[in-house]
């Protein structure tokens, strides 16, 4: 990827290129617990074993009204949310407003992920699916040799094409999918739009039966399964009742998902870590007015995800020693 200047909707720089290199103490992470999209990062952040190369900020999960995503005056304020460790920023927004070139060319979202070089104050990038890739190895250098968070790759060279394949329909039908269901502005969008999250999932859970390994192409975690976590451990938590995207949940419907996203959380060290169930819940509940206007945030489901079980165990070990 070339460095571009932000067009109308992102910042499209590449880290790792000459005019970003990877330098210590440079770059800061801009994120919100509660996104789907800023939480690929952050997973790809912490496996990866990045948290003292890059620092980050937390916007709360609500208010969005008058203003925009704002942050906590205080870290104690809202647990989980931090304030703006590089210029004390009430909004979001403002991070927007201090990257050149003139704001006034900027017509997007003032959305997490945000990528921000605090040696040339600017925005990097803001592209959640472009900071995932270049974290992936933009700092693989400053890891030790011969570590596991160094030999991780999410996008390996040889899976591409399978990985591209699979993204051409898992992240349009499936995690924009669940979007277009809940914001469907009729009644026959949203009968469109929900068939379509459900034949994505119909088809998720086919693929994950055909194999029985732990990740969406068998053995390789990758960012498919980066991807489909960040929607799915959001689905039966708040989609399915928010979004009425409720032909069917997870954890009843389809056996296969419901242990391949049980895995992910329980057993991948550091997907847990970085799933925050408040931030999610009082996000979409409390944030989206035309949808929830009492802003009321359901209780359920209960538990947010199901324990992993003895049976689930069994099942682990035995592919493990296959």
């Amino acid at each position: 990827m070339n460095n571009t200047n932000p067009n109308t909707s992102s910042w499209r720089h590449e880290l790792g290129s000459k005019d970003f290199p990877i330098e210590p103490d440079r770059y800061h992470l801009y994120v919100g617990l509660f996104c789907p999209f800023a939480h690929r990062v952050l997973i790809t952040r912490q496996l990866k074993g990045l948290q003292k190369f890059l620092p980050m900020s937390v916007v709360k999960p609500y208010p969005k009204e008058d203003g925009g995503w704002r942050f906590p005056d205080t870290d104690s304020e809202y647990e989980g949310s931090t304030i703006d460790h590089l210029f004390h920023s009430p909004f979001l927004h403002d991070i927007y407003f201090k990257s050149p070139p003139t704001y006034s060319k900027y017509e997007g979202k003032y959305s997490v992920p945000v990528l921000w070089d605090m040696k040339t104050n600017q925005i990097v990038n803001n592209e959640s699916e472009d900071i995932m890739r270049q974290l992936n190895k933009a700092f693989n250098d400053l890891l030790p040799k011969g570590s596991e968070e160094r030999a991780l790759d999410f996008y390996p060279e040889h899976l591409r094409e399978q990985i591209n394949s699979i993204n051409s329909w898992l992240l349009p039908d499936f995690c924009g999918g669940v979007y277009r269901a809940g914001f469907a502005p009729d009644q026959e969008s949203y009968n469109k739009a929900c068939m379509v999250v459900f034949a994505a999932l119909d088809r998720l859970e086919e693929l994950l039966k055909s194999h029985e390994g732990p990740y969406i192409l068998k053995e390789q975690m990758t960012e498919l399964d980066i991807k489909a976590y960040t929607t799915l451990i959001r689905f039966d938590t708040i989609y399915v009742q928010h979004f009425k995207v409720n032909i069917g949940t997870i954890r009843h419907n389809y056996p296969s998902v419901h242990r391949y996203l049980k895995n992910l959380y329980w057993n991948v060290e550091g997907v847990k870590e970085t799933t925050d169930f408040r931030h999610i819940k009082e996000n979409y509940s409390k944030s989206h007015s035309d949808i929830n206007p009492k802003a009321i945030t359901p209780l359920g489901p209960l538990p947010d995800i199901e324990s992993w079980t003895e049976k689930d165990e069994s099942w682990r070990r035995k592919h493990e020693s296959e």
